[in-house]
């Protein structure tokens, strides 16, 4: 009780009450502490106190949110953008992984984190548990008997891990590193490949305090067959979790898959053991094994209902990934064929690239194209149709035939044919709106190759000299498609200059979240710049791979162009022959058709 006359710090409970809380969560396993609704820390157990290097009198009383929440270059994170603080007053339980907490000693501990309300009686409050990000558990207490409360933590930290994962090991390898050691000594994964056969994906355990895997194990195992009454076996038909040790594999068997369970116990000395399915939508996917060697308590009832649980979520996360790998799959090959085959032979050098976006559903929208004309010029084009997905894939197709086709029919100027094809795909194409830029190479007298070029609400092109000077060609400016099909649009004209490269690129090369147009734009003439005197086909790899932003979520569409140096003067005396497949303009000299 307070004394009277005392005034007690505000958000900081008596000294009773303090340890009275302080006892209650030292029973949890996780390291743990409580909030009031103002964000102050009420009390934190012995392990949050170790973990956060921070005494109690260090926490109690303190704003937790001002003392440990920052982000990972050790900044204070945003009160407006914590995800933990408007986790404590969201109302709910929350789980999620990747924050981080300033230690004391002035070092960053990376978490995962659980709030859970709770009440006081007199007040409402916040319970947050949380442990390092990499580790799977407190290993001082690897093998207790879960509570409750453990178990629902370990399903909602499950089902965050695989909630987001696009990668099947990564999803799988995340799993073990939750079990092993909180759950089990050994975590083994079979998983069935979609030609019917089973493959020994992980055999992981902890090796002082590291998370390590026998490889030796792993690998193709034996058909399954279809009357073993063995564990493994009946778990590949779907059947319900079971329990069970090594005596069951002890007696000579007479399949193959029994002899590598056989092997399997002998290798890591497992005692108790316990499998459950790997359940998909439609199929069955794989099993999930579980094992304790070091840990003397044989798994339980409870801990195959755990397992079922578990596996579950593995399954529905598995059947997302191959969804996932195959809408990519589809969608990138669709890309890929739609994309053309460069044109050569035509006096200039180019080269094109395509990436394709990170998210399957993000792919299709960007696609570059270069075909000749009968007049002997050459059409360059890149655009981008708005919206990232298949419909965007579709979108594109058309747009790119019906384009090819007036400029082919009209030979007209750029924005001539952008006009046409602005107001056709309005009711044709099945797109709403597009970027483009629709240039058009010649030769001129002088043996040199002049640009006449529109734009189309895209980024502009980018022209870079020999000698590494840069100017983006901003003429031609006009609506992208979709807008005003009825608009004047413009042309505009350059000459490319002798041994320089011309660059059309979608906005995936320079267009990332925080950054603005114009600073990726900078970016790129710098790199573009430094980067020229390379082959064109090493300037376009080098340059995707210094300019692409990091964690850029869209797709980049790259065509790049290089005209040929003058030639000496010897050289143009010289006689040549016209390149075989290029038409001869009656008004134009053997040089003309070489680019100077």
């Amino acid at each position: 009780m307070d004394r009277p006359g005392v005034r007690r710090p505000a958000g900081r409970p008596p000294g009773d009450a303090r340890e009275a809380l302080a006892s209650v969560l030292d029973v949890l396993r996780s390291a743990a502490y409580v909030v009031d609704e103002q964000g102050r820390i009420l009390g934190a157990n012995t392990r949050a106190q170790r973990l956060l290097a921070r005494p109690a009198a260090q926490l109690v009383g303190q704003d937790a949110h001002d003392l440990l929440h920052r982000d990972r270059y050790g900044e204070h994170t945003p009160r407006a953008r914590c995800p933990l603080r408007e986790a404590a007053h969201a109302g709910r339980t929350v789980q999620e992984a990747g924050e981080w907490f300033a230690r004391g000693d002035g070092s960053l501990l990376q978490i995962v984190w659980t709030v859970v309300l709770c009440d006081l009686g007199d007040r409402s409050a916040a319970l947050v548990l949380f442990h390092p990000h990499d580790a799977a558990g407190p290993p001082e207490r690897a093998g207790a008997p879960l509570s409750e409360f453990d178990r629902l933590t370990l399903l909602a930290e499950v089902t965050s891990r695989l909630a987001s994962v696009r990668d099947i090991e990564e999803a799988l390898r995340g799993l073990i590193r939750l079990l092993v050691p909180r759950l089990a000594d050994w975590a083994v994964i079979d998983l069935i490949t979609e030609r019917d056969e089973v493959r020994r994906v992980a055999v992981g355990h902890r090796d002082n305090g590291a998370l390590t895997y026998r490889e030796d194990l792993q690998g193709p195992m034996p058909p399954v067959t279809e009357d073993s009454p063995l564990p493994l076996s009946r778990a590949l038909r779907g059947a319900a979790p079971a329990l069970f040790g090594p005596e069951i594999y002890r007696e000579p068997q007479g399949s193959g898959i029994a002899a590598a369970q056989r092997r399997l116990f002998e290798a890591t000395g497992m005692h108790s053991a316990v499998v459950a399915p790997i359940l998909g939508l439609r199929e069955v996917l794989g099993a999930l094994t579980l094992g304790r060697s070091a840990q003397p308590e044989p798994f339980t009832a409870a801990d195959a209902a755990l397992l079922e649980d578990i596996t579950r979520r593995v399954g529905l996360a598995l059947d997302n990934v191959r969804l996932y790998q195959r809408q990519r799959t589809v969608a990138e090959t669709l890309q890929r064929h739609l994309l053309p085959q460069l044109p050569h032979g035509l006096g200039l050098d180019m080269t094109a690239r395509y990436l394709p976006a990170p998210d399957a559903s993000d792919v299709g929208g960007d696609w570059y194209d270069a075909f000749t004309l009968t007049d002997g010029a050459v059409v360059l084009v890149i655009g981008d149709v708005v919206g990232h997905d298949l419909d965007a894939a579709a979108g594109m197709a058309q747009l790119r035939n019906m384009l090819r086709a007036y400029a082919w029919a009209q030979q007209r100027p750029p924005s001539r044919i952008v006009t046409w094809l602005d107001q056709a795909s309005m009711r044709i194409a099945e797109m709403s709106m597009a970027t483009l830029v629709l240039a058009r190479a010649t030769v001129t007298g002088d043996g040199q190759w002049e640009l006449s070029w529109t734009n189309a609400g895209h980024p502009p092109p980018l022209l870079i000299t020999h000698d590494g000077m840069t100017r983006c060609l901003t003429g031609g400016d006009g609506l992208l498609l979709g807008v005003d099909p009825g608009q004047d649009r413009a042309d505009a004209t350059t000459v490319l200059p002798f041994g320089s490269t011309l660059l059309l690129y979608t906005d995936g090369l320079i267009e990332s979240p925080g950054r603005s147009l114009d600073e990726g734009l900078r970016r790129l003439r710098r790199h573009a710049a430094s980067l020229v005197h390379r082959p064109l086909e090493s300037f376009a790899d080098h340059l995707l791979a210094r300019v692409r932003p990091p964690g850029n979520d869209d797709d980049v569409a790259l065509l790049a162009v290089r005209v040929p140096p003058a030639l000496s003067p010897a050289d143009a005396k010289a006689p040549r022959s016209p390149e075989p497949g290029r038409p001869v303009r009656p008004d134009a000299s053997t040089e003309d058709f070489r680019g100077g």
